[in-house]
């Protein structure tokens, strides 16, 4: 946790030891305090009967693939617990914060991994298939299932069991190909599934949704983890235009909390093109180690 420093990662105050009557040792934490959770933000809106406003939705998942592209390229950490629980938000500033690193892990090609991690309506399927030796793309479907939620309003696979899980993703992508289940598992492609065709995605959400926001799930929820969005990917595509544009405002009038503020090790080996899209005009002087 001490490596970790960027404006969308909680950060580490203090730490300490302490010991319990029995002698049992306890390792203690002391982070920096956000008031509140995606999670709850959610369950305020439905309540309230409302849909979360895009630009909140826009602004949220935004800052969510900014901490995965730092944890995975600048730290080589994979979270495997991203769920609206773990996202923190600040109600004022809107600014959103990844926590709770209890499960991540600096993943080694070919040191495998335990397959049975991360919450249940996020885990990715080549998690419930038992694969071992998975990569940062599962954090990536985790992100795709939040960012549906914060467009519906609920989870999108909600699994009563592991199997149930896998029904319910199912149900929306259609069967695997025998293609895609090797790249989840190679030990699972004789298995037999029942045949199902996809779900249009745009029938999953309402009428007026916008198609970028439908094409962004898309790309993240794919059974390949290999063919899933990066989250520097994500974090070019245009559904997130609007915060580019340097008129854009909260629904308050106060301007958007910091997005650009690039340091120079998440800069390193993006492409030129990338960038470009990256950092608009605009924000480029918040960026002093960015030469374009």
């Amino acid at each position: 946790m001490r490596l970790l420093e960027h404006p969308n990662v909680v950060s580490l105050k203090h730490c300490f030891f302490s010991t319990t009557e029995k002698d049992e040792l306890y390792l203690n934490l002391v982070l920096e305090y956000v008031p509140e959770t995606v999670h709850r933000v959610i369950k305020h809106y439905n309540k309230m009967n409302q849909r979360m406003p895009l630009i909140y939705v826009k602004l949220y998942f935004y800052q969510i693939c900014r901490a995965l592209a730092y944890i995975h390229n600048c730290i080589g950490v994979c979270h495997r617990d991203i769920k609206p629980q773990n996202l923190l938000v600040n109600p004022h500033t809107h600014q959103l914060k990844l926590c709770d690193f209890g499960s991540a892990k600096v993943l080694v090609k070919g040191e495998p991994n335990i397959s049975y991690i991360c919450s249940r309506y996020y885990r990715a399927p080549e998690l419930i298939f038992g694969a071992t030796e998975y990569t940062t793309a599962i954090d990536i479907w985790s992100a795709g299932c939040v960012l549906a939620e914060l467009l519906i309003g609920q989870p999108l696979f909600p699994g009563e069991s592991g199997v149930d899980q896998l029904v319910e993703i199912i149900k929306v992508l259609g069967t695997p190909t025998r293609e895609e289940i090797k790249c989840m598992n190679p030990n699972y492609t004789e298995f037999k599934f029942p045949q199902i065709k996809a779900h249009p995605w745009h029938k999953i959400f309402y009428k007026r949704m916008p198609p970028e926001a439908v094409d962004l799930v898309s790309r993240l929820l794919q059974y390949s983890p290999n063919l899933r969005s990066t989250a520097l990917e994500a974090l070019v595509h245009p559904f997130f235009d609007e915060l580019r544009d340097p008129n854009t405002r909260l629904p308050n009038g106060r301007p958007l909390p910091p997005l650009f503020n690039f340091k120079a090790h998440e800069l390193k080996r993006v492409p030129a093109e990338m960038l470009a899209r990256l950092i608009p005009e605009h924000a480029r002087r918040q960026c002093p180690s960015l030469q374009l």
